[in-house]
């Protein structure tokens, strides 16, 4: 039996670490597999990003949970 590989998106891209690890645990909260990047310098935590991505079937339920939240900050 094969098992079928599921696309990974990237739906989050930010310099603030605190940042995305709130929102990895809000989407996990949410049953949303997420796999974070941290692409930042390990000397200079300034320079790289921090990348957030679900399984392509996960997307559409991860970017209405995104906007809620950037819905939330704003009011």
């Amino acid at each position: 039996m094969r098992l079928k590989k599921n696309k990974m998106i990237k739906i989050l891209s930010t310099n603030n670490p605190n940042k995305a690890e709130i929102t990895k645990q809000m989407l996990e909260e949410n049953n949303i597999n997420v796999v974070l990047l941290n692409k930042q310098d390990s000397s200079y935590n300034m320079f790289g990003a921090i990348e957030l991505f679900v399984p392509e079937n996960q997307e559409e339920d991860a970017t209405a949970i995104l906007k809620e939240i950037e819905n939330e900050r704003n009011a």
